[in-house]
């Protein structure tokens, strides 16, 4: 392992622990002056040239699909070694560096996984430039929003979502350099990925950053709004690193870990609690690109590439639980589990235990403002159903008034999770462009996650709810307010509402309350039609699974709807 650039404080899993308090105790942030990701993940292994940083594979759809810009056909697999994702990068960052992107440009990525999502955030590093991952479930409004609001000037987009961007480029004149990836065939202001690194020379000097400044931006949704931007500057990834040794890991690496998450990599969750961690300690990520989640194929491709560490939403494990006779794979190589979004049930954790032969399941928790605060491991602190865990090394986590943010809640009782904001680099800088929105977040000096929990006497954190009213489906976070507005821009529907329902398989789904426009009837046929376009403009796992139709809606003296009501007329409170 390479010791030129090794911040000792984050391979405190090469010693011995007498307890998790121990560590907790011991353990201090390491944070340089002068920090890039792209050095730490990607550089510093290059001169390994047999270390292997990507398994890529691309489903097969049974057709004859032409070579993609890599030179990687449906069906196939490569292996990209750290120093052809060197290569890769320093290539890509000098494309993008003639096309005038510069330090503080932000670079949209927006391709599903696979090796080219992981270059084009690495390369936009390289420049000093700041990636903005977008869902390739996002519809053109979505999109066309994120792009807008953070002015971005360049993007890394795949063939499956390209039509999506093109329609929203129409809006967007800032956006001059497009480069495609998959089987797509560019229009006169396009290049493909292939095209853009031909010619370009290999070498490239990676731009000296501060730890503090701006690495990527991540949209989030709230309740009241539009989509915020969330900006993380380069010492996040640091912040990431003591949870992913506790929880991901359970405080052991070894040469020859696999990793690989089944989740998009659009979502921190994704990103920075396997992907990009893993690089920075020097480990293979699997990069499958396969569509809608599959949990037979999920089998299989921990059997071909002897996954080891297993990130995984809890609907996901759920699905995997139904296969049958799971017996003819081979998944020894499988030592731990990890999930969070939503609470793990007891029948997972069992499941799991005997299906992988005695694998270790974690559940883990945060947020996109700050991710990885709490966790399980096993190896030094024994589990508790119905908790997420302990907070990781180096997070100081407290149970605080959800009205004076104040640390006046006594152990046991419910309050709002808050994490210490000041010298924790997990913790995002601010949102992007709306300063009152960061002044609410960040209060006496605590990070609020808008979550209820409560924390025993043991540091066990126990999640109760949401304090607002995002919906937190399959993992990921919808903000009712942008489905609202999709549903009440269709000709039909006069009003909107939505809140989040139980689900079996996803936890919660939206459903939506609405009022019809003159002239159109309660039918079937207009669910479909209000579904088909949420699903048609926003992101696919957004649009209502129920509608329901009403003659008006609960509002308050300023015109704002009470979801409460609306989810007390549901049975829900």
């Amino acid at each position: 392992m390479s010791r030129g650039t090794r911040l000792d404080a984050y391979h405190f899993y090469e010693d011995d622990w007498d307890s998790y308090e121990q560590l907790r105790e011991a353990f201090e942030w390491e944070v340089p002056e002068q920090f890039n990701m792209a050095t730490y993940v990607c550089d510093r292994w290059a001169t390994d040239k047999r270390r292997v940083a990507l398994f890529g594979e691309h489903e097969s759809r049974g057709d004859s699909t032409p070579s993609d810009a890599t030179g990687v056909s449906a069906g196939d697999r490569e292996t990209y070694t750290f120093c052809q994702f060197q290569n890769i990068t320093n290539r890509l960052a000098n494309y993008l560096r003639e096309q005038g992107v510069e330090r503080g440009d932000r670079v949209g990525v927006n391709a599903p996984q696979r090796p080219e999502t992981v270059f084009a955030h690495v390369a936009a590093w390289k420049l000093g430039a700041v990636s903005v991952p977008l869902s390739t479930l996002f519809g053109p409004d979505a999109v066309e929003y994120r792009l807008d609001d953070c002015d971005a000037v360049a993007a890394v987009v795949d063939a499956s979502n390209l039509d999506t961007v093109r329609e929203a480029r129409e809006s967007l004149p800032a956006l001059e350099t497009v480069v495609t990836v998959g089987d797509a065939d560019p229009q006169a202001d396009e290049v493909t990925f292939q095209d853009a690194l031909a010619d370009q020379p290999r070498t490239f000097e990676t731009v000296a950053t501060d730890a503090e400044d701006d690495a990527i931006i991540i949209y989030t949704s709230g309740t009241t709004g539009d989509p915020k931007g969330v900006r993380h500057a380069h010492r996040m990834l640091l912040g990431h690193l003591p949870l992913f040794v506790t929880t991901m890991l359970n405080m052991e690496l070894r040469e020859g870990d696999v990793f690989w998450t089944p989740a998009e990599w659009a979502w921190i969750a994704s990103l920075f609690d396997v992907v990009v961690p893993a690089l920075y300690y020097g480990q293979p990520v699997v990069a499958y690109n396969g569509g809608q989640f599959d949990p037979e194929t999920a089998f299989e491709v921990i059997e071909r590439y002897g996954v080891s560490n297993f990130f995984a939403p809890p609907t996901a494990l759920r699905m995997m639980m139904q296969v049958e006779d799971t017996e003819r794979f081979d998944v020894a190589s499988l030592r731990t589990i990890a999930s969070g979004g939503e609470s793990l049930g007891e029948s997972i954790v069992e499941w799991a235990g005997a299906t992988f032969g005695g694998t270790t399941v974690h559940e883990g928790y945060g947020q996109t403002e700050a991710n990885l605060l709490v966790g399980g491991c096993t190896a030094l602190t024994e589990f508790r159903e119905g908790y997420m865990g302990r907070p990781g090394p180096g997070h100081e986590l407290a149970i605080v008034d959800p009205e004076t943010a104040e640390p006046t809640v006594d152990r046991g009782e419910v309050g709002e999770i808050a994490v210490r904001y000041e010298g924790n680099p997990v913790c995002f800088v601010e949102y992007w462009n709306k300063p009152e929105k960061t002044a609410g977040k960040v209060r006496n000096g605590w990070l609020l996650t808008e979550d209820l929990g409560r924390m025993d006497d043991d540091g066990y954190v126990q999640f109760k709810s949401r304090k607002d009213d995002v919906i937190i489906s399959a993992g990921y976070r919808i903000g009712p307010e942008e489905v609202e507005d999709s549903v009440a821009g269709h000709p039909a529907a006069a009003d909107a509402a939505v809140i989040g329902v139980p689900d079996d398989e996803r936890g919660t789904v939206p459903k939506a309350f609405v009022v019809l426009a003159d002239g159109h009837d309660p039918t079937d046929e207009t669910r479909e039609s209000l579904r088909q376009h949420v699903r048609d403009r926003l992101a696919k796992y957004e649009y209502p699974r129920d509608i329901e139709f009403v003659d008006d809606l609960p509002k308050t003296a300023t015109g704002k709807v009470r979801r409460a009501s609306l989810r007390d007329r549901s049975g829900l409170d």
